[in-house]
Formats: structure tokens, C-alpha cells, sequence
């Protein structure tokens, strides 16, 4: 069978893998689990969820243009192309670690804390301008995004970018086993999770289970700034590891010489392993900034043009849900409602780096800075403490009303003063239904919420003001809710 370059499986290919058996001969240009997003030429993989079973839409993959379909069992009335292995599953795994072991890619994976989709976001621009790019979608980073992303890189690509997150402690090495980096990123070690964890550096052991994948041949880029960089550094070092710091310190193998910050965006100085580069960031914030060090510390290591690299990095915009800004018109288009749509995660240490970008973003005529906040999930004892102390960053931030949600965040809305001090609700949900009687023109406005609170509602439904305004409804009342 003649095969086209898109092609990156084949049945004979995917058989060898898997060890399973093929109906018909196919090929496919693309993985899909998901018959909502799948294109025609996709192979569907039939994964068994905690709630959904896969092979209940193998017959609608088919029908919408499925190259073939991975099944453990064949549904019933079911015809078409079909891989039958004996766990769909194990079977991605398979492919996936195949997919690995064929490729020539240069292959850099990440970790950390916070920041990894952010900068996972701008490695993939950064060597997207320097080759063809495999990356991770969105946050893909456990035990089937980063199998799923394996099986879904083109054999002919350069390089391969690989987000690995995790919970709790032995969750990385699988991954990492499969990814085999050739240079590993550390974005950062925090208190994030922690209530799965007995103590913060039982959070970096996690973080350094990423060496795990790599020989001595590996490269690891580790926050010089962080209190665990020596941990980390030691950890790698065992393994045979060359280790490259990044950040602010002085002794930074890749450092941060000068960041110009404004509201909408970083103009930057930096020494990358002894290159002095300069260049503009969209993306405002000073953690932004470093864990700009940290790509192009990976492209430097890389043996690749660092000046081709940070060029890209000059046209990337923030995504949703991490920063990105719309300007919303509530009644006065010439003084819009400026969204910061912070809503896909939130921690202590994120939480903090989202308020100094908000204090750098100056309200409209008559506006305020606003902040909608939901719980940070998975902080163990400590997370009503956390939740407090955000009190202080907020008014440093001269953020003026902070409006909350959840069991642990009435902890902030009660450590507030009361001339910042907005609503709390339970839900986001209802939390979200006094968003058209609080904002006003001008207002400057950021979201920002653990996955789990649920705070995109409230993004939504300041994303649906403009349409009440049009429709002749009123858009806001201009109250402060203030109590």
C-alpha cells in the first residue's frame, strides 16, 4: 500500500506495536479519542474512561471518516477498518512508546509546578521556527495525554515538545520513561498538590522523577531562583545529567539580565549560555519572563538559532484560560470592560504572579480593578491559611473589590478589608450571575480559579455582557457590592 508523507500509522506499523490484528489494511494521519473533535483520517482509539466507554462511538468514528478504529472488542454491527488488540489502552501506550523509539526528534519534556503549559506553549513557537513541531495539546500531561501525544507524532518531525504533569509521587517516571527526553525543563517547585505530599520536597523528588527517562547523554534546564534548584541540581547530577540554570541569580547559566515590565508585555535582556539576547514578550509578568530563559536555554542546548527562536517568541500571545485578554463593550464602546481570563488553574504561587500583572493593567475612565477568585484545590491543612493570605498581594496589586467563591476562599473574602471586600457565594455558578450588576465601563477585570472551581462560568457570562447590551438589556447597574 502506497502511503502519503502525512501518514503516521499504518496497520502493519501498528500491528508491530501493539501486537494486535488488523480487519483491513489502513492508514492514518492523525489519533483521535474523542469523536466530538475527530477528523476524517484520524485512527480512533476506543479508550475505556472512568465514565465513558469508547467503543460506544466506534461506529460514529467510522461513519465521520475514521481511518480505523483501536478496539479491544468489535461492537456489535460494527464494520470497517479495525485494530483489535487486547487492552486499547495498553495499546496507546504501545504506539506510543513506538512512536518514541523511531524518531530522530529532538525531544524536550517539562515539568513543574506551575508554568508548564505556559511554557510548553512558547517552546513549541520557539521550535516551531526552527523545524517541524510535535507538542502537546492544551494540558495533556498525564497518563493518557502524554501516551495519546506519543502516538500522535509524525515520524518525520525535528522536534518534540511534552508537557508531564502529576498529583501525586510515582506519576512522572511512567511518563517520562515513554517520552525519553533528550532535555528536561523544571519550570518550578511549590506547594502545589501538597496535601497529596508529606512535605514540600517530596513535591520536588516528584517534580525530579523526570530524570528518570533520560541517559547521560540528557540535559536538565532547573530554576536557579528556586529553594530546591540544589536539590534538584543533586538529583540530576546522580543520574549524569548536565545541568544548565535559569533565572535572576547572578551565577544563572541562562540569566535575566533586565525586564522592562509593562501592562502589555516584557522587553527583555538576557544571557543565554554566554549569548546576550534581546527581545519583546506579549505575555506580561516577570515569571513569564523566566520561564523564557528556560526555552531558550532548551534551543541553545539544542545546538539551534537562538536568534530565529526568540524572533517567534516576539509574536506569541497569551492562550485562554492562562492570560489572555478580550475587551468587552458593556455600553461604552470607547471605554470597554478589560477581561483577564486567568480561569483554567490557580495556586498560592500563581495567584501571587497574576496580581502584579494585574497591577500593571491601568482601569479605563471611571474603572476598577477587579478580581473573581475561586478556590485553589489541593492544599492540604494549610489551605484555609492560603487562601488568607492572599489578602495582602491583592492590596498591594491595588486591586479595589475582590469577589469569591468556594468553602476556602471565604477565607480571603474575610481577611479582607471591607472597602475591597466584595461578594462571596458558594458556586461560581452564582457567583457568576452578579457579574452584569458589578462591572461597570472601564473596569479591568481578571478570572482566576483552581480547574475544579469551575471560574470559566463567570468568564462566560462576563463574555455575554456585549450581547445583553445589544439586545437592549442592561448590561450592568454599576453597584460595587461592597459590604
Amino acid at each position: 500500500m502506497t502511503t502519503g508523507s502525512s501518514t503516521i500509522w499504518t496497520a502493519k506499523e501498528a500491528e508491530a506495536a501493539t501486537q494486535g490484528q488488523s480487519t483491513q489494511d489502513w492508514s492514518a494521519t492523525g489519533i483521535s479519542i474523542d469523536t466530538r473533535t475527530i477528523k476524517p483520517g484520524d485512527l480512533f482509539i476506543a479508550i475505556k474512561g472512568d465514565v465513558m466507554d469508547g467503543h460506544q462511538f466506534v461506529a460514529e468514528a467510522l461513519k465521520k471518516g475514521a481511518a480505523a478504529a483501536v478496539v479491544s472488542a468489535v461492537p456489535q454491527g460494527v464494520t470497517g477498518p479495525l485494530l483489535v488488540v487486547g487492552d486499547t489502552m495498553k495499546a496507546m501506550q504501545e504506539l506510543g512508546m513506538a512512536s518514541r523509539f523511531r524518531s530522530h526528534a529532538k525531544v524536550i519534556g517539562i515539568t513543574g509546578s506551575v508554568g508548564k503549559t505556559g511554557t510548553k506553549e512558547m517552546l513549541a513557537v520557539a521550535f516551531g521556527a526552527l523545524g517541524q513541531t510535535h507538542a502537546s495539546k492544551g494540558s495533556f500531561n498525564n497518563h493518557w495525554g502524554v501516551p495519546y501525544t506519543l502516538t500522535a507524532m509524525h515520524p518525520g518531525s525535528d522536534y518534540g515538545i511534552f508537557e508531564m504533569g502529576m498529583n501525586h509521587a510515582h506519576e512522572i517516571t511512567p511518563l517520562t520513561k515513554m517520552v525519553r527526553p533528550d532535555i528536561a525543563i523544571i519550570t518550578t517547585v511549590a506547594p502545589v498538590h501538597i496535601e497529596n505530599f508529606g512535605s514540600e520536597q517530596e513535591i520536588a523528588d516528584a517534580k525530579a522523577e523526570i530524570f528518570d527517562g533520560m541517559d547521560h547523554n540528557g540535559i536538565a534546564l532547573l530554576p536557579h531562583d528556586n529553594k530546591w534548584f540544589a536539590h534538584l541540581k543533586a538529583a540530576a547530577l546522580t543520574k549524569g545529567i548536565k545541568v544548565y540554570s535559569f533565572g535572576e541569580h547572578a551565577d544563572a547559566d541562562i540569566r535575566l539580565v533586565d525586564s522592562l515590565e509593562a501592562a502589555n508585555g516584557s522587553r527583555i535582556k538576557a544571557n543565554v549560555l554566554g549569548e546576550e539576547v534581546n527581545f519583546t514578550l506579549l505575555i506580561p509578568g516577570r515569571h513569564i519572563a523566566v520561564n523564557a530563559l528556560a526555552v531558550l536555554g532548551a534551543v541553545k542546548a539544542s545546538g539551534a538559532d537562538l536568534k530565529v527562536a526568540t524572533a517567534a517568541l516576539e509574536k506569541i500571545e497569551p492562550i485562554a484560560g492562562r492570560g489572555k485578554r478580550e475587551l468587552l463593550d458593556i455600553g461604552d464602546p470607547a471605554n470597554p470592560v478589560t477581561l483577564i481570563d486567568e480561569s483554567y488553574n490557580a495556586s498560592p504561587v500563581a495567584m501571587r504572579a497574576a496580581f502584579k500583572v494585574l497591577a500593571l493593567v491601568d482601569p479605563g475612565r471611571g474603572g476598577r480593578r477587579i478580581a473573581f477568585l475561586g478556590d485553589m484545590r489541593e492544599l492540604g491543612q494549610n489551605g484555609a491559611r492560603d487562601h488568607a493570605e492572599l489578602a495582602l498581594p491583592l492590596q498591594t496589586a491595588g486591586v479595589n473589590l475582590v469577589y469569591t467563591c468556594g468553602t476556602l476562599m471565604k477565607n480571603l473574602h474575610d481577611a479582607l478589608p471591607a472597602n475591597q471586600r466584595g461578594e462571596h457565594r458558594d458556586t461560581s455558578q452564582e457567583l457568576a450571575q452578579i457579574v452584569p450588576d458589578v462591572l461597570s465601563p472601564g473596569d479591568v477585570v481578571m478570572v482566576k480559579g483552581s480547574h475544579g472551581s469551575r471560574m470559566d462560568i463567570v468568564v462566560e457570562a462576563m463574555r455575554a455582557m456585549p450581547k445583553q447590551a445589544k439586545n437592549g438589556k442592561p448590561a450592568n447597574k454599576g453597584m460595587d457590592h461592597a459590604l
